[in-house]
């Protein structure tokens, strides 16, 4: 009884919000987003405050993993994040990393249109791969048709080594 009794009086640490607004804080977030019965993304983040009047998810520590329909992937990863809970739509910053088997996009803000299934940026990007490299100062990639483009003083390095 007394071991018991010491047990029951830990208090597990509550999450500091730190949003005065935020009418639920969590740790550990989890979320799937499905369409006709297929996983579309899986959102993980270290914490979330919603904000009860906006309907939106304060996300810190995001990754956001995409589901392509040839059964590939592509990992989204920022410091910080947004979720509306109405629209499923979702907006990221700070060192933000998309990433697949080939290529590298980095940039400092990214959104994502979850009925459109489109990713896009209004600010610069660069996305490296093995044979190149590339920047534009904007950019917008449609997931189920794979088609990317890009906007607004678009460069490219090809490497040394590549071939065609």
């Amino acid at each position: 009884y007394i071991q018991f009794r010491s047990l029951a009086n830990v208090a597990e640490p509550l999450v500091d919000s730190g949003n005065p607004y935020a009418t639920l804080s969590i740790n550990k977030i989890q979320q799937t987003a499905t369409r006709d019965g297929k996983k579309e993304w899986s959102l993980e983040a270290s914490s979330g405050h919603y904000l009860d009047e906006t309907r939106r998810l304060l996300l810190k520590d995001v990754k956001v993993t995409f589901f392509l329909k040839d059964k590939s992937e592509i990992i989204l990863i920022a410091d910080q994040g947004t979720l509306n809970t109405d629209t499923n739509n979702i907006e990221v910053s700070g060192n933000v990393v998309l990433k697949n088997n080939e290529y590298r996009l980095s940039t400092e803000n990214l959104s994502y249109l979850h009925e459109q299934r489109v990713l896009y940026s209004k600010t610069p990007v660069k996305i490296s791969g093995a044979s190149a490299e590339l920047a534009a100062k904007s950019l917008s990639f449609d997931i189920d048709a794979k088609r990317l483009t890009l906007e607004g003083g678009v460069a490219t390095t090809i490497n040394e080594d590549f071939t065609l």
